[in-house]
């Protein structure tokens, strides 16, 4: 195997696949990146069995057919030390040779015939959706999808098709955010992405992008890039349930505002109490040692006074994943679970319980 490419586009490539690599043990051929020339095209892999990435490069030069593998991590390293101009590319004696005017180096390779397979793209289900519609759905709900939880199936975002909307919905425990689009076309499903898979998905495609999924993988794929994630197999939760049919409280508030007395309050301690009144809303901090409170001047037109604990991070992650100004915020009783909505993207949020 033989090419010549240029540095940029190839130092962007190498520098995309890094999440796709083994990184904890360098003896696995999925620490390595593959590259092969076929069709006078360079095309370049990173799996790390649970997903994966392809990507073609057309402008290559003084090439010969092949392939190879190499450690991904040490020819990222090698590659952004060079300068913006042509690299050289040579397979020798199980070794990839790595040259610039009068700079080389030598990497060790693995046998390229054993690397992993990735998904054939034959007999899959399309996925009707706008590409920039998908990424802003999802994209509001990721700080909701819970990490390490023992219910696996809750370290992923639910896709919820039904006959009339598509449903993208995550939770913690502590707080359940959906945002829906309509559906035109898309036959009733569910599919529940792992975490890492929605985070590279928002990092790598901003176009129009080709969705399609089986009972195993979800797949994307442009002109550029072909993504694959293995889909989690479970059962999400009922989250409907968790969805207020009725509200006693239900009002529309500025998000500026929000926000302002929300980070102001928090400066000292994460955990706040707000309280809504006839004429105004109370922030303060809840911790023992210190105190900190600031008021909103406002008619809310209720004739009790109430209030919710929580922590704020819940409530700046919805507010900074808000387009309009004004969001609408639903309660029922203190020490409730209370909602908030704007536009198609609601948020339920855990109280911390206080004593009353």
């Amino acid at each position: 195997m033989k090419f010549t490419t240029n540095k940029s586009k190839f130092e962007i490539i190498i520098s995309s696949m890094q999440p796709f690599l083994e990184k904890k043990d360098s003896s696995s051929i999925t620490s390595h990146i593959y590259i092969e020339i076929l069709n006078n095209s360079l095309i370049i892999k990173a799996t790390d069995y649970e997903m994966g990435l392809e990507a073609k490069i057309n402008d290559i030069i003084n090439i010969e057919d092949g392939k190879a593998t190499v450690n991904g991590s040490n020819l990222l390293n090698i590659i952004r030390r060079l300068k913006n101009d042509n690299i050289e590319f040579e397979v020798n004696n199980n070794n990839l040779l790595i040259k610039q005017n009068k700079s080389s180096f030598k990497l060790p390779m693995y046998d390229a015939n054993e690397y992993p397979n990735f998904p054939s793209l034959n007999d899959l289900n399309d996925l009707d959706i706008n590409t920039i519609n998908l990424i802003n759905s999802i994209k509001r709900i990721t700080p909701a999808i819970d990490s390490n939880n023992p219910k696996f199936e809750l370290n992923g975002a639910l896709i919820d098709i039904k006959e009339d909307k598509i449903n993208f919905v995550a939770t913690d425990t502590r707080r359940l955010a959906v945002s829906h689009l309509g559906n035109m076309s898309n036959q009733p499903m569910q599919i529940i992405i792992p975490k890492k898979a929605i985070i590279e998905i928002q990092k790598l495609f901003f176009d129009q992008t080709q969705t399609s999924y089986d009972e195993v993988n979800l797949i994307l794929s442009n002109d550029n890039y072909t993504f694959f994630t293995k889909l989690i197999n479970g059962k999400f939760p009922d989250y409907a349930r968790i969805i207020p049919t009725s509200l006693k409280h239900n009002f529309s508030l500025s998000k500026s505002l929000l926000v302002e007395s929300i980070k102001l309050i928090t400066s000292l301690k994460p955990n706040i109490k707000i309280t809504f009144s006839a004429t105004n809303i109370l922030f303060e901090s809840v911790d023992e040692d210190s105190e900190a409170k600031t008021q909103i001047d406002i008619n809310l037109n209720i004739e009790e006074t109430f209030y919710i604990a929580v922590n704020s991070k819940y409530l700046l992650d919805f507010l900074s994943s808000t387009s309009n100004e004004n969001i609408k915020i639903g309660f029922n009783e203190s020490n409730l679970p209370f909602y908030l909505e704007d536009d198609k993207f609601m948020t339920i949020i855990m109280p911390i319980i206080l004593d009353k």
